[in-house]
């Protein structure tokens, strides 16, 4: 699963959508209003993110609504921060 993550988390168009749905739940069409890419390039990119599990989609009437699996994405995250054994309590302490 990690190395399906982080491919899926290398991408700056995959990272956008990623936070967009931070904000909220977003039908394809939504998310594809912030892009100029095409629809099947889009299509591409939530479908590896979906095989991260990184987002879910839910079928709405004639749509997809995409929603953040947040938990996948913390226990990348906190695996990315042991693997370089980085302790973001030291880390605030420093800038503090």
């Amino acid at each position: 699963m990690p190395t399906k993550v982080y491919k899926a988390l290398a991408d700056p168009t995959r990272r956008k959508i990623l936070q967009l749905l931070r904000e909220r739940d977003m039908t394809a069409g939504e998310l594809a209003d912030h892009f100029d890419s095409a629809k099947p390039t889009l299509s591409r990119h939530f479908s590896v993110l979906r095989e991260a599990d990184l987002i879910q989609g839910d079928k709405d009437g004639n749509y997809v609504r995409y929603r953040l699996n947040v938990s996948v994405l913390e226990e990348a995250l906190l695996a990315m921060l042991e693997t370089f054994k980085i302790d973001v309590g030291e880390r605030d302490e420093e800038l503090a």
